[in-house]
């Protein structure tokens, strides 16, 4: 009766301690936000522009041929190849926690054991063979396989391997993101380097038109119409516009490296058409839907895989807190003499064995690590929520950009005209004696001026529409 109560009493206590075990803290979760607003900037489009492959949506042959290069030979492309690589190997890794590892084993060694133990005043009473006394030093060799396996009870390891899966689609994404933004910046890039050509012809020939003012005015102070103060302002005027032509060449060195570290290579020339800068016309570009973004855009894709592996990842810390069950065997031969070793069924030897582990005491670790994994999943939360909505107003600002950009280049061309008519004015005017050499030598200088700023609003137009095209996840496919 007293032997039946111990085990009722035991009994009741393993069943406390197990639910003890299996009581997993609270905490508060909070669900991602995937709505968005239902347009951008009250559009009606319903086409996405990002979903144009590259090649179609760029036409200048010289820029396909650089971002192709680039898409084969940029260094950081190649880095993110090799995370996707060790994504792949982690969900073998995790695969592998599923199946039994099998493993062999060979040994050999001594066994000496005390004379006045149960083991030792086994062996005294005991032959190892008929009239031979078991010796105080044993050998022992072996050999055979042994197995272990941990019963996926809780799905920790399946949903340990679902979290690599859900990582290394997110390398995926990632690398298609490292590929947008490596279209874009070779593409911007390249129309940075063409205004730099556009800029630097037209201050050659402000330069040509100044050198001519300039001699000019050394006539006219010949003829004692100017004064010596007039010659030194143009020829100042001069050495200003080649000063500044320098700059520009060495920023088109820049640039030109730029884009060659892009590529992975050494600096060399970029091919590239000079001459038909300004009569580029910017692509029309069609943003979509705001909810076509959540399958377009790879950052986003990343983001919401991230967060599906957090929320695996909580699953798994839960399961520390249950019981795990492992399942372990071996089987094999073992004998004192080797000569013995493949005897049958006597050197034959085998187990099998189950136990059920679960934390009990002291499972701050275990807590610490679910705490952890959730705090985790709520980073994952908030960064998807800031990667739509970052986004979102991407295309947003970059919509707005392209309509004022495009009404500030109508107005520059207008200004550049007028600019361009009141050089020739303002010399005839000279000549007359009806305007001072200050007002050529402003007019001059506000002609180049609002030249460069034309050229400067041109790229900015063109940068724009590659902007919008990688905001709205164009491409990577």
């Amino acid at each position: 009766m007293f032997k039946k109560d111990i085990y009722k009493y035991f009994g009741i206590a393993l069943i406390c301690a197990t639910y003890s075990a299996c009581k997993v803290p609270e905490f508060a979760q909070r669900n991602e936000n995937k709505n968005v607003p239902v347009n951008f900037n009250d559009s009606q489009d319903t086409l996405n522009t990002g979903k144009i492959q590259w090649r179609q949506f760029f036409t200048d042959p010289n820029l396909v041929r650089l971002i192709d290069t680039a898409l084969k030979n940029n260094q950081e492309l190649n880095v993110t190849l090799q995370e996707i690589e060790i994504a792949k190997n982690e969900i073998k890794a995790r695969k592998g926690e599923l199946l039994p590892s099998v493993g062999y084993r060979v040994g050999a060694g001594l066994e000496k054991v005390g004379r006045y133990t149960s083991s030792g005043a086994g062996d005294a009473s005991t032959d190892i063979t008929p009239g031979k006394e078991v010796p105080d030093v044993l050998p022992d060799y072996a050999f055979g396989l042994q197995a272990n396996w941990e019963a996926d009870i809780w799905h920790k390891l399946r949903n340990s391997k679902k979290a690599a899966v859900s990582r290394y689609l997110s390398t995926v994404e990632g690398r298609n993101f490292v590929i947008t933004n490596l279209v874009a910046e070779v593409a911007n890039s390249y129309y940075e380097l063409l205004a730099l050509d556009n800029q630097l012809a037209i201050v050659k020939q402000n330069i040509a038109l100044q050198s001519n003012a300039l001699e000019l005015m050394k006539i006219q102070k010949q003829a004692t119409r100017v004064t010596e103060l007039a010659v030194r302002k143009f020829e100042a005027e001069v050495l200003s516009s080649k000063s500044l032509e320098f700059d520009i060449q060495q920023n088109i060195t820049e640039s030109e490296n730029k884009i060659n570290f892009l590529l992975g290579r050494y600096p060399q020339a970029i091919p590239r058409d000079k001459g038909s800068f300004t009569d580029l016309v910017p692509p029309t570009v069609q943003a979509g839907l705001p909810a076509q973004l959540l399958a377009n855009r790879p950052d986003i894709k990343q983001a919401e895989l991230d967060l599906a592996a957090a929320k695996l990842d909580v699953k798994v810390a839960k399961a520390q807190f249950y019981p795990s069950l492992g399942i372990s065997a071996t089987i094999g031969y073992q004998a004192f003499n080797p000569s013995y070793l493949l005897r049958t069924p006597e050197s034959l030897a085998y187990s099998l064995a189950a136990d059920l582990a679960g934390p009990l005491i002291n499972r701050n670790a275990i807590k610490a690590e679910y705490l952890t994994a959730n705090s985790k999943q709520l980073q994952a939360v908030f960064n998807y929520e800031k990667t739509v909505l970052n986004g979102y107003i991407e295309v947003a600002n970059q919509l707005s950009n392209i309509t004022n950009l495009q009404k500030s280049y109508d107005l520059k061309s207008k200004q550049v005209l007028a600019l361009t008519q009141s050089i020739d004015i303002s010399n005839d005017l000279f000549k007359a004696a009806r305007a001072d050499y200050f007002e050529v030598l402003m007019t001059q200088r506000d002609a180049l001026q609002s030249k460069l700023e034309l050229i400067e609003t041109k790229k900015q137009q063109l940068n724009a529409v590659v902007n919008i095209y990688h905001a709205l996840g164009g491409g990577w496919n």
